[in-house]
Order: C-alpha cells, then sequence, then structure tokens
C-alpha cells in the first residue's frame, strides 16, 4: 500500500512539474530559437529526477516521437549524468568524441549530436535538463551557443521557482482558510455546546442556594453558583482569544451610555457575593456619559478583580477605583501580596501566561490578554506595576 501511495504522489508530482513548464510562456520560443540557432531537429524541457526523465516542452521537427508527459528510460540519456554531476554535456559529433564514442546513448536512438545543460533552480534544487538532439552533426560547442542554453536555463529555473512559490503561498492559503473553519467550528461548540449545560447546572445551583431551611443544601448551592460562574468566564475568554486569533480582533459595539458607574459597580457587587470572606474596598465616581462597549468594560472590570482576588494577599483588602479625569476613565485594581518581578511584568499580558506561583486550576492565563485587548479596542491603555510596598496595580486609561 506504502509503495502504491508513493507512485500516486511521484505521479502527481510529475504532473504538477509538467503543467508548471507549460505555464511558462517564453519556453516554446526558446526552443524554437534553440533548433534555428543549432540546426538541430528536437529540443526539449525535461523533468529530470533520480528515477525518471519526463519530457515538459517538446518541439520535435524530425518525429522523435515524444510529446510532452513521455518518458525516456532515465539510464538510456545523457541527462543522467549530467544531473550527477550537474554540468552540462556537449557532443559535436559521438563519432568524434573520445569520452561518449561508445556510449550506449547514441547507439540507442541513432544520435549524431548531443546538447544538454542542467535547470536548477535559485534554492539549488535541481528540476532537469534544456536539451537539443539530432542524428546529424552539429557545432552545438559555440561558446555563444553553450551560453544560449545556459541563459534559457536559468530563466526557465528561475519561473519555475517563482511558480512554486505561488503554489507554496496558495496551499497555505488554503489550510489558513481550513483552519478559520475549524475555529469557527470551534466557537460554535464554545458557544452553544457548552453553554447549554452550564446553564442547567446554573440554574440547579440558583435553586440550591434559595433552600434556606437546609444551610449544607444552600451551601453547596452557592459553591455551585460560582464554579458556574467561574465556567462560563473561561468560555468567554476562550472564545475572546479565539476571535482575536482568527484576525478580526476583539469586537467592541460603541454607543452612549449614562450609567456607566452603576454597571462597574454591579461587577465588584457579584464579586464580593462570590468571595464574602474577602475585602474589596470600592470607589466609583464616573458622573460623565461615555461612549464604550459597556458589556467589555464590565468584563475588564470582572477580569482585573477577579486576577486581583485570586493572586492577591487574602489578608488584605483589594482596592477598585474608577474616576473620570480630562475626559478619561481611570479604572484601576490593586492588591497586596508578594510582587511581580520586573522581569516578568512585560509578560503578564501574554495568552497562556501564568506565573509559577498559581494555584493549579487557577484560569488559563487568558483573563490579562482579554483585558488589554479590550482597553487598545477602546483606543486606551492599560499598565502595570508592581511593588512589595505598593502591591500590584493594573490601570486601564479609557478616553470617553
Amino acid at each position: 500500500m506504502e509503495n502504491i501511495a508513493n507512485a500516486v504522489d511521484s505521479s502527481e508530482a510529475l504532473a504538477r512539474d509538467v503543467g508548471a513548464v507549460a505555464r511558462i510562456g517564453a519556453v516554446p520560443s526558446m526552443l524554437q530559437m534553440i533548433c534555428e540557432e543549432t540546426g538541430m531537429g528536437f529540443a526539449a524541457v525535461a523533468r529530470v529526477t533520480d528515477a525518471t526523465w519526463t519530457a515538459c516542452a517538446v518541439l520535435d521537427k524530425v518525429e522523435f516521437g515524444l510529446k510532452p508527459g513521455g518518458q525516456l528510460q532515465l539510464h538510456t540519456t545523457l541527462c543522467f549524468e549530467s544531473r550527477v554531476a550537474r554540468m552540462a554535456i556537449v557532443i559535436d559529433d559521438f563519432s568524434e568524441s573520445e569520452k561518449y564514442r561508445e556510449h550506449h546513448t547514441p547507439a540507442i536512438y541513432g544520435l549524431k549530436s548531443y546538447i544538454s545543460v542542467p535547470i536548477v533552480l535559485p534554492s539549488g534544487e535541481y528540476f532537469g535538463n534544456l536539451c537539443a538532439i539530432d542524428t546529424r552533426a552539429a557545432t552545438v560547442s559555440d561558446p555563444k551557443i553553450v551560453r544560449m542554453f545556459e541563459v534559457f536555463a536559468n530563466l526557465i529555473g528561475m519561473q519555475l521557482d517563482s511558480e512554486q512559490r505561488q503554489w507554496s503561498t496558495e496551499s497555505q492559503l488554503t489550510q489558513e482558510r481550513e483552519t478559520a473553519t475549524l475555529r469557527e467550528q470551534f466557537i460554535a461548540v464554545l458557544g452553544h455546546d457548552l453553554r447549554s449545560p452550564l446553564a442547567a447546572v446554573s440554574a440547579t445551583a440558583e435553586l440550591l442556594s434559595r433552600r434556606e431551611a437546609e444551610p449544607d443544601v444552600a451551601a453547596i448551592g452557592h459553591r455551585l453558583k460560582r464554579s458556574a460562574l467561574r465556567m462560563a468566564r473561561l468560555i468567554d475568554d476562550v472564545m475572546d482569544f479565539a476571535r482575536g486569533r482568527m484576525g478580526s480582533g476583539m469586537t467592541v459595539a460603541l454607543k452612549e451610555e449614562t450609567d456607566l458607574g452603576v454597571y462597574l459597580r454591579a461587577v465588584v457587587d457579584e464579586h464580593c457575593m462570590a468571595y464574602p470572606s474577602r475585602t474589596v474596598n470600592c470607589s466609583i465616581v464616573v458622573d460623565a456619559s461615555a461612549r464604550c462597549d459597556l458589556a467589555r468594560l464590565q468584563q475588564l472590570m470582572s477580569n482585573l478583580l477577579a486576577n486581583a482576588l485570586t493572586h492577591g494577599s487574602p489578608d488584605a483588602p483589594v482596592v477598585v477605583s474608577a474616576v473620570v479625569e480630562s475626559r478619561t476613565l481611570l479604572l484601576s485594581v490593586s492588591n497586596a501580596g508578594e510582587p511581580i518581578p520586573s522581569r516578568l511584568l512585560a509578560r503578564v499580558f501574554e495568552p497562556y501566561w501564568r506565573p509559577k506561583s498559581s494555584e493549579p486550576g487557577g484560569g488559563l492565563g487568558l483573563g490579562l490578554y482579554i483585558c488589554k485587548q479590550i482597553v487598545e479596542a477602546h483606543a486606551g491603555t492599560l499598565e502595570v506595576s508592581s511593588s512589595a510596598k505598593d502591591g500590584t496595580r493594573f490601570t486601564a486609561r479609557i478616553p470617553l
């Protein structure tokens, strides 16, 4: 089976090479000029591998009988020897050549004159030979004739190289389209197939949390709600990351919002309920309207706050601030705890990056990356500072 597959691949490759030469519009004119200048009756461009000799383009004035796609036994040709030596073979008259007088090639094909020049691509890959033959003697060793063959072979090599690069580019584009389709399917799975069962889990958790007469059951409900909320955030993060890597970037729907502060405060309240043992000092004073994507800014606040609660010291409060200065929203979240080393500060916004101190199951490492994408989509900036004295602070500056 493997041999059959290799034979199919080889056949397809040869057909592609024959087609590549056929698409070089200048080749017929080159072959015509070769025959006119040398007086020879047969000229061809041949694809020569370590196993095959295949005609790609032919000008046959002597009825040699070979057409494009036709093949000769490799070892019956001198192109095989030219390929091994990577040198031209030029013979005016086989009967007068000390080296090739007794060679089997002229005996097999009844040849008198012969010239074959290697076609080598700019990459160094050996493609084949530009050759001409005749049953009559011809003066092909003239330096001008040899030079003409070399120039034509170089031109063919450059055109074939360009053809290969174009084919490679088109192949890569096809693969990119297939990859994009897979990404879209992946997003669809996340958006539907994961959210649907998660919604059922969330509804169950809500019912359990309301059974105040059974404290143990209610506590389980609250824990389940927190887990479902965390799962929902993970799904959101992965979907946003996948969309961004598809080339569209972070999408925002900007519109005028007059109650931005209220909605940011709602995000903080939600986290306070999810982390009842933690202290969050919050100061949100946003008294100006803002043209923004409300859901994205809530996501920004949620990710920054979740990051602070996860990695900050549990014995110190998390400080949240949002204020408008000079038509710019300054949103900051800070926490105490072990500082981020200065050499790592530039990496905190990289996707999938997490500090070594992170606990297993703490997230995918996409939260801060998405925060930066949200801020930049609003034409703003997101910065981080960290020290033992002042703790770790993330500050977003977003023009309103």
